[in-house]
């Protein structure tokens, strides 16, 4: 039976209907006396996991999977809960997620340091403009590198150059063009191509300080980008 199986299942099309589908295709109907177990506390869902069988719902949109979430019988959820409860309760517990935070932290600036080089080294500004490009991989590294922001400074699937000039130009586009207000027809490669195209746009105002030539610092947009972003 599969209600005494540990599997992986699709949601339902829609959160009202009380059955999931296996990846085989098969419809299981959730038993009345389950529970599904919201995602967001790891620890409380390692544990349900461990304390029996147990459905883990995903869901696919564009391309990316998603948990919706594990379903279980509801007593061992609340029993997954008090246990994790009870362990975080504890003196030791308190002591240990201090160390913990505290190594996360130091990984995390070590990181946003590493991180805002490889943004200058990129950048390459001439000289004169050096000011600028330090602000300027402040202001990204800043925006780009937390853990939990979702960008592609988080990635390490790629070297940390290839993150850099990726972060960049995504926050130009996102701040120095109208790529926010465009309507994009929803046509295959369509957004991928108005993504070049305001890529382009995005080296051709960097080229300016990388070469060192005169700019209208009043009227170009990635200076004005960066005055907004200090003042938020």
């Amino acid at each position: 039976m599969m209600t005494d199986a540990t599997i992986t299942v699709r949601s339902a099309p829609h959160p009202k209907l009380n059955f999931v589908v296996t990846e085989a295709g098969q419809r299981l109907d959730i038993p009345a006396n389950w529970a599904c177990l919201k995602p967001g506390d790891a620890a409380v869902t390692k544990t349900l996991k461990a304390l029996g069988p147990s459905w883990t719902a995903v869901r696919k949109k564009g391309g990316k999977t998603f948990s919706d979430g594990v379903w279980a019988p509801r007593e061992n959820i609340e029993q997954a809960k008090n246990i994790v409860a009870k362990k975080r309760s504890e003196p030791a517990y308190a002591l240990k997620r201090a160390s913990e935070l505290k190594r996360r932290q130091k990984k995390q600036d070590s990181y946003a340091v590493s991180f805002q080089l490889a943004l200058l080294q990129w950048l390459d500004f001439h000289p004169r403009y050096k000011s600028l490009a330090e602000q300027l991989a402040e202001t990204i590294s800043r925006y780009a590198a937390p853990v939990g922001s979702g960008t592609v400074a988080r990635t390490e699937r790629i070297p940390i150059e290839e993150r850099a000039s990726a972060a960049a130009i995504a926050w130009m586009r996102h701040r120095t063009t109208v790529y926010e207000s465009m309507r994009i027809a929803r046509v295959k490669g369509r957004r991928r191509k108005v993504r070049r195209e305001l890529a382009q746009q995005s080296v051709q105002i960097l080229d300016e300080y990388r070469k060192g030539k005169d700019v209208c610092l009043e009227t170009c947009p990635l200076v004005h980008a960066l005055r907004k972003s200090a003042s938020e």
